[in-house]
């Protein structure tokens, strides 16, 4: 692989890292690819019983061209052939081809961006130094790939492993490995200079703009994509919050805060402003969330297209490793690989996977009802002392059903994992969708079970204003203590000593290091936090105009504390190259929709419709009425904006036609050549 940083990561020069050394690298299958730098990309741990016969072994097969049932890529043995680790690049041709497969798109010589073709590659600029040509996070992750896309052409028997085990023909080698200790890790590795740029670029200093490019070419498009939405998200902030300081003075609704259960109905007459700032504000939520969601998919598709994943391509994958079943033809493909019924999955589904998370929605029902009996007790209590000692406590039982329920979702998270596993998806695409659709049905049951129960069922507004406030506040404090500060202490006093890394200490001692990191979570928690957030603002922030406010302030502190978690608390992680923030987006848009029936029947809760309905001035059913056909119009509005803003740039909805024209006119040329 060529490239353009010099090999020593820092420290003493090693045979990992000078050219002097590179016959310990296994060459080449392509000579056009030889050179006298070579990048280490991923790290491979082996086992500590791995004797040097079946490292020896694992060098070749990484090294041995496709056609011949290897990975074409490129291994280096460590210090020796008895140490417990494997360095691997990748050569140009390798990568260039899996650029090819992958559908990524690239700079052509007009400037362009152009889907990548290895017979055009000369016309790419940069496609000859592979630095400029891929970002880092796409070098890595190809190497990945094309490990775990290695399968036995034949049974085989392992040298150095026990007689009885062998590898079956199209078994998948790296993780029939894996499962027996051979290989204990895979891992990409830091490039410390490059992370001290980002670093710099990105958390240190007061720089208000994120460094999107340098976190694509870094940590790849998934964590590029995410820090574009919170960016975009956060700032999106500022009008609903200057909105809310504006409305807030002017309703008084603090003056509504009396804990004493006290119903909307008996809001003093006079109080006309409230409802003017409750309608507002129900309304701007309303509109504010179907702009932010429209404007975000236009800069999703810009950055898509900038980072060359705008036009992926949608193929018949390989099954995913995790994937079992019984060796047969795939009639699809007509490649041999693992086969399991569908049927047999729906049953799996329907038996095991609905009761179970039904059993973890029920304790989400067990614990709101846990909520309303210790709320009733605590407002008895103060009632009969009626002292400043008894005040704090009208909180106490909120704030324990907040911890109760982030408790309960780090539990159904594990178990949503595991059930995902029994369900046996073919591809991983199928698997993070079913495993997202169980945490997010959960999500909005978890956190939000409560609001609509108080909002509609209760029709306490000035519980569930008390509700907001208390979620908002502690679970921002939660989320800051075990997001930053336990990570940090845990680096700063446990990981750190262990590690006790010198300038001068070999290079393969470094990357040894790395794998001591504790893994990277991933993004999941992440989205998670701002859906709920996005939830909180968009259904009910029109009875407590400080949302947007508490939110701006939380995520501007989020940003980099992300930044930070990532940079220097986790392993750096794969980044399969991505066009935008998949099943997230669709559930951000979900929120969007119900956030217009959530507001709508919150109107009906204002105080004035409130007050007229209690002297007879309308009746419950016009008041109904009335809702119904306000959240029909409002439905009505937010379809006509949503059409109004296109989903991409005029100028990247030209450019996918003409790919489209591109293709047809290639396979047009294809079937005359075929007919002559």
């Amino acid at each position: 692989s060529e490239n353009g940083e010099e090999p020593n990561q820092g420290g003493k020069q090693s045979k990992l890292s000078t050219a002097s050394f590179l016959p310990s690298w296994t060459k080449v299958s392509c000579p056009c690819c030889a050179s006298d730098r070579v990048e280490p990309l991923v790290l491979v741990k082996l086992g500590v019983k791995v004797v040097p016969e079946t490292k020896r072994w694992l060098i070749k097969l990484i090294g041995t061209p496709k056609k011949d049932g290897g990975a074409d890529l490129m291994a280096h043995p460590g210090e020796d052939a008895t140490g417990d680790i494997i360095v691997v690049s990748a050569p140009r041709c390798t990568l260039q081809r899996a650029v090819e497969e992958l559908g990524l798109c690239k700079m052509y010589c007009n400037g362009d961006m152009e889907a990548f073709s290895y017979s055009d590659r000369d016309n790419f600029k940069n496609s000859d130094n592979m630095e400029g040509f891929l970002t880092l996070a796409e070098r890595q992750y190809i190497v990945k790939y094309e490990l775990d896309g290695l399968r036995a052409q034949k049974d085989l028997r392992v040298p150095g492993l026990p007689e009885n085990f062998t590898l079956k023909k199209r078994d998948i080698i790296w993780q029939k490995l894996g499962s027996v200790g051979v290989i204990v890790d895979t891992l990409p590795l830091h490039n410390p200079n490059k992370l001290k740029d980002l670093s710099k670029a990105w958390y240190f200093g007061n720089q208000l703009v994120q460094p999107l490019d340098e976190i694509n070419e870094y940590f790849g498009s998934p964590v590029a994509f995410y820090f574009s939405f919170l960016d975009f998200y956060t700032w999106s902030l500022l009008p609903p919050a200057m909105m809310g300081l504006f409305i807030l003075p002017i309703t008084n609704f603090a003056g509504d805060m009396s804990p004493a259960g006290s119903q909307v109905g008996e809001i003093q007459e006079d109080s006309g402003f409230v409802i003017s700032g409750h309608m507002i504000l129900a309304v701007f939520s309303m509109l504010w969330s179907t702009v932010v969601m429209e404007m975000w998919k236009r800069r999703s598709a810009s950055l898509s297209y900038r980072w060359g994943t705008l036009n992926l391509a949608e193929r018949f994958a390989e099954p995913r490793p995790g994937y079992r079943g019984e060796l047969g033809t795939n009639p699809v493909t007509g490649r041999v690989e693992p086969l399991f019924p569908d049927w047999q999955r729906g049953l799996r589904m329907a038996l095991v996977s609905v009761p179970v998370v039904g059993l973890f929605l029920g304790l989400v029902v067990l614990g709101m009802m846990c909520f309303y009996w210790g709320e009733a007790r605590v407002q008895k209590l103060h009632t009969d002392w009626d002292s400043l000692l008894t005040r704090p406590l009208l909180y106490a039982p909120s704030v324990l059903h907040i911890v109760y329920t982030n408790m309960l979702a780090t539990v159904y998270k594990t178990a949503a994992e595991s059930l995902t596993e029994y369900e046996n998806h073919r591809e991983e695409s199928a698997h993070q969708n079913h495993l997202t659709a169980k945490v997010l049905v959960f999500t909005f049951f978890n956190y939000f079970a409560v609001l609509f129960h108080i909002a509609f069922f209760k029709r306490d507004v000035p519980l569930l204003r008390k509700r907001l406030a208390s979620l908002l506040i502690v679970s921002q404090l939660v989320n800051q203590v075990t997001e930053v500060v336990i990570p940090y202490l845990v680096d700063r006093f446990i990981s750190s000593p262990k590690r006790n890394e010198k300038e001068e200490d070999p290079v393969e001692d470094k990357f040894r290091n790395q794998g001591n990191m504790p893994p990277f979570p991933g993004l999941f928690a992440e989205y998670i936090e701002l859906l709920v957030q996005f939830g909180y603002l968009s259904l009910f922030s029109c009875v407590f105009p400080l949302t947007a406010v508490l939110l701006l302030l939380n995520n501007l502190t989020e940003i980099r504390s992300d930044a930070y978690k990532i940079c220097k608390l986790f392993r750096k992680p794969f980044s399969p190259p991505v066009g935008d923030m998949g099943v997230w987006q669709i559930a951000f848009e979900v929120l969007s929709f119900v956030s217009v029936v959530s507001n709508c029947w919150l109107l009906v809760l204002s105080p004035r419709l409130q007050e007229k309905c209690r002297r007879g001035e309308m009746s419950s059913t016009d008041l109904l009425l009335g809702a119904v056909i306000v959240e029909h119009l409002l439905i009505l509005v937010k379809v006509i904006i949503a059409a109004l803003i296109p989903d991409e740039p005029n100028w990247i909805r030209k450019k996918k036609e003409q790919w489209e024209y591109k293709s047809m006119q290639a396979l047009r040329q294809q079937s005359t050549l075929t007919s002559r």
